[in-house]
């Protein structure tokens, strides 16, 4: 049974121990797996106690309460170094219906990373990984995926992750972006155009559905298709034949749908402002994707990937700063972060970024509303040398101590001191 399954799987008894392992498991880790004797926890983890000690989910203590299948994401120590891995687990019983055992099937997630890796999802957080969950389930479908989650959050990058990991991989993955679109441009976007089927069209041109013929369309914003719209874009979903403009031919449409919006499409549906059955034939399998403020473990990891990917590669964020941005709620989510990253990273004046080298809507947040408003508003420059005479009268202890307090490093403190001739109290 273990040797019929073609992805990486082993069977392991109630004390995790591996009673039976194929090759494709074999070959996706580098430590040696002895029957009998390896622990599953051992090979993927490293760990000399099973994952649900660490803080994670254990999927075979989860099968052990239900007595049915269960599913995990977690990150694998594998040949390829920290992968994440979609772990199936499912209860095998004898012929009395006693479980004598688990077998396990691995489902590698190449889409995914927890350390910083270009053209890839990045995060840890358990929001995350329940994504993963969700993205890993419809890639193994034809389902139509609707992705729902606030603007910034990276619908795009998870549309092109659920294509990826499809059948359709090796075929077109179109996106069509649906703010903006009038009814004329809608049609011959999506349908092409014949030769003289208005002024201008000196050729014949494809259309984006049939450019994307075999692989994923990916509708961007479909919450912003006006109403008259939505009854061709229907059409076309549930007939998967079109006519391009001007055409007499019907065209017949074969691709994978995945839809994206901002909006609350239900709430939209309720007010007449989005049609019922096209909202139910484009939400086959919804996924939730997180703001950023609810994978708050996840920004740390994201700044360093951002800096290692860009122009900063050498600067760090201090553990200030980090946290700082961990309390900000981020609007404008991973999008916004990256921005912040590279304005940060610019600010900094040498390899340590620090607080006060953030933006500034970043550091008004942390004021309280309820504070006054001074009567008089002086310059950023006049008020920083305010506040530096203030504390350097009052401050006992060294400049290296002040530059911590701060979150300066102590050549930026010195270099403040110097041009607002300030001398500190202890100097």
């Amino acid at each position: 049974m273990i040797n019929a399954i073609d992805k990486p799987a082993i069977f392991i008894t109630h004390d995790y121990v591996i009673q039976a392992v194929n090759d494709a498991y074999r070959e996706t880790y580098d430590i040696e797996v002895i029957v009998g004797t390896s622990t599953c926890h051992a090979i993927s983890h490293r760990s000399d106690a099973p994952c649900d000690k660490h803080g994670e989910d254990c999927p075979l203590s989860q099968c052990q309460k239900t007595q049915r299948p269960s599913s995990v994401v977690h990150i694998h120590n594998t040949n390829d170094g920290k992968s994440y891995c979609d772990i199936l687990m499912k209860p095998v019983r004898d012929e009395d219906g006693m479980t004598i055992g688990f077998l396990e099937i691995l489902d590698r997630i190449s889409y995914a990373a927890a350390d910083s890796q270009r053209n890839k999802m990045i995060g840890s957080s358990d929001a995350f990984k329940q994504m993963l969950n969700r993205i890993n389930r419809a890639a193994q479908s034809e389902i139509a995926v609707l992705l729902q989650g606030e603007t910034g959050a990276g619908k795009e990058l998870v549309a092109q992750a659920v294509h990826e990991s499809s059948r359709r991989k090796e075929k077109p993955f179109v996106v069509i972006e649906c703010t903006g679109l009038n009814e004329s441009l809608f049609e011959s976007e999506l349908f092409g155009y014949e030769k003289g089927a208005f002024t201008g069209a000196t050729n014949s041109k494809k259309g984006l559905i049939e450019v994307a013929n075999g692989g994923t369309v990916f509708f961007d914003e479909i919450g912003d298709v006006p109403l008259n719209m939505q009854v061709k874009l229907l059409r076309l979903l549930e007939t998967q034949c079109y006519r391009p403009v001007g055409g007499l031919k019907q065209k017949k449409a074969d691709f994978r749908l995945v839809c994206a919006s901002h909006k609350n499409l239900l709430n939209m549906v309720e007010k007449g402002e989005f049609r019922q059955d096209l909202y139910f034939r484009i939400a086959g399998f919804p996924i939730y994707l997180p703001a950023l403020r609810e994978r708050k473990e996840d920004i740390p990891l994201l700044c360093r990937h951002f800096l290692v990917t860009g122009e900063h590669r050498h600067k760090h964020f201090s553990e200030q700063a980090l946290q700082t941005l961990q309390n900000y709620a981020f609007p404008g989510n991973i999008r916004e972060l990256k921005s912040i990253v590279e304005q940060s990273a610019l600010m900094s004046n040498d390899d340590d970024i620090m607080v006060s080298d953030l933006p500034p809507q970043i550091l008004g947040m942390r004021s309280s509303e309820s504070e006054a408003i001074p009567d008089e508003v002086m310059p950023l420059e006049q008020a920083e040398q305010a506040y530096l005479e203030k504390i350097c009268k009052h401050f006992e202890g060294s400049p290296d101590e002040l530059a911590n307090k701060l979150d300066v490093s102590t050549r930026t403190l010195y270099r403040k001191l110097q041009r607002y001739n300030i001398k500190l109290k202890s100097s």
